[in-house]
Order: structure tokens, then sequence, then C-alpha cells
């Protein structure tokens, strides 16, 4: 009995182990942000070289911002509310291929390309992988994570006490040492995104995945073009 129970108990493991490193290269439910909204600003930063490996990243071959169809339908929700408190988004990244988070993991273990410290200035390179600020397997793989900020409706800056991908706890969004404004902001560009249907990460105040997302146990792998 014993052993029967423990190979249905493997069984079960070796299949949401499976499962949850399923891999696809469908991208017929995607759409681009543009799309569906049309006021939205972009600063894909790993299609270009101002990210933290400070090169282009593998699998971004455009500027271009893709999510489910069921994110954008939410984020649209969070960009009406936004737009009518006098805000638009700024989006840093969406969908992000699985080839993309394999080229962080491949920088990681390269001891001779330390990339742009500016981004890690206070840990070491290693630190990224092991403390959990880049994963082998990423939410934005999913297809239903963003990460985005406000601007005004000019364009104009609004000021959230830290940038995108700055490894630091400066990045959590309770970050104490913040001025009454960048709270505020913070709070703003919060409270919309949750009111439409995402939630935050304690260590990024830029990045919100939709509560129910459609894919929880996919990793999508086309290219961003």
């Amino acid at each position: 009995m014993k052993r029967v129970l423990l190979v249905i108990f493997s069984i079960l493991f070796i299949t949401q182990y499976v499962s949850a490193s399923q891999i696809s290269y469908d991208k017929s439910d995607f759409l681009p942000v543009s799309s569906k909204i049309y006021d939205a600003a972009y600063d894909i930063r790993y299609y270009s070289a101002n990210n933290f490996t400070g090169n282009r990243i593998r699998g971004y071959n455009a500027p271009v911002a893709y999510l489910t169809k069921d994110a954008l339908n939410a984020l649209s929700v969070a960009a009406d509310d936004l737009r009518s408190q006098g805000y638009r988004l700024l989006i840093w990244d969406t969908y992000r291929p699985q080839k993309a988070v394999d080229n962080f993991v491949e920088w990681i273990n390269n001891p001779n390309d330390p990339g742009d410290k500016s981004f890690y200035p206070k840990l070491n390179k290693s630190d990224l992988l092991s403390g959990c600020y880049i994963m082998e397997k990423s939410g934005h793989t999913r297809g239903s994570t963003v990460d985005l900020t406000l601007i005004k409706k000019d364009g104009s800056f609004v000021d959230m006490g830290g940038t995108f991908d700055l490894f630091s706890e400066i990045s959590h969004p309770d970050y104490k040492k913040l001025t009454r404004e960048q709270k505020k902001n913070r709070k703003i560009l919060h409270d919309s995104m949750v009111k439409a249907g995402f939630k935050g990460l304690d260590s990024e105040w830029w990045h919100f995945t939709l509560e129910n997302e459609p894919y929880p146990d996919t990793y999508f792998d086309f290219n961003v073009e």
C-alpha cells in the first residue's frame, strides 16, 4: 500500500512540475497594448541597452508591448481611471519571452560582464539571482504582467522616488524614506491597478500581475516583434 501511495505521489509531483514548466509559442491570445490604449507611452528597456545587462535582450526584436487579452482589458480600465486623474501610462515591459529570462541568467553567470552597475549599486551581481531579484521563471513570461509608471498628460515626469529595475530597498512600494509626493504618486498607481484587477509585488513598485491571469502555468517564448 505504501508503495502504491508513493507511486501516486510521484506521478502527481511530476505532472505538476511539467505543467508549471510548460512552454508555448502560441501568441493568438496576445495583443499589443497600443491596440487598446491609445495614449500610452513606451520605453521598452530590454529592446535597448538601458538595462542592468547593458545590452539588448534576446527575443526583443522591436520596441512593442504585448499582453494577453484579459490583462490588456484590465489595463485599459486602469488607464481610463488614471486618465480621469490627469495621468497616462508609461510602459517599460509587459510580455517577456522565456529566452529573454534565460539571457538574464546567462549574464548573471558570466563573471566577465558586469553590465550596468548603477542598477544594482549595493549588490554583487550573483546576489541578483540568489536574492530572487531575477527568477529563472518570470511572471512576465506568462503574458499578464506589466512594468509601468505614470506620466502626466503632457508627457512630463511623475516622481516615484526611484527608477525601473533598481535592485534596492528603494524600489519596495512601502519604502519609508520617500517624500510625501512620492508616496502619493506610488499610491495613485497602485490603487488604480489593484482596482482594475491587478496585484502588486513587495519588492518592485512598478510591477503588477493580473490577479486572475489566464495562463498561470504557461510560459511563452515567441519573440517580441
